[in-house]
């Protein structure tokens, strides 16, 4: 079961086409490869293999085969979206995800309130339940 069969590293992204983001907040982070394929930038962001920053998406250039590592995505502050046919944009789930898996311990989305619109309690708060 499994044997000879390797994991399709591109299950853990959202693929947006016809799309890059542009950084307005200079201090966030892009590197940039030239690489043929998309499971390979997607297998490098995952593991944030050879980036000085976590990896959040990436964009891939299908002219140029280039591979854009982002250190952000769609919903940061500071980034701006624009269509461009030449690019796919490919977003980690964990970061753009607004649902929650199990307890919650790796959630990274940008939820806050729950289903009936009470604000979420922080995480290093005991106040008003205890973990």
């Amino acid at each position: 079961e499994g044997k000879g069969k390797r994991r399709n590293p591109l299950h853990d992204f959202k693929k947006t086409g016809e799309l890059m983001l542009i950084k307005v907040n200079k201090t966030l982070e892009v590197k940039t490869k030239l690489l043929n394929t998309t499971e390979q930038c997607a297998k490098r962001c995952s593991r944030n293999k050879g980036l000085s920053f976590t990896c959040k998406a990436f964009a891939y250039d299908r002219v140029t085969k280039r591979c854009h590592w982002l250190s952000f995505n769609s919903l940061t502050n500071g980034v701006r979206k624009k269509q461009d046919h030449a690019f796919d944009l490919y977003e980690k789930k964990d970061y753009v995800r607004n649902c929650i898996i199990g307890k919650g311990a790796d959630y990274k989305g940008t939820i806050s309130v729950t289903k009936s619109g009470i604000p979420c309690q922080a995480w290093n708060s005991m106040i008003p339940h205890e973990h």
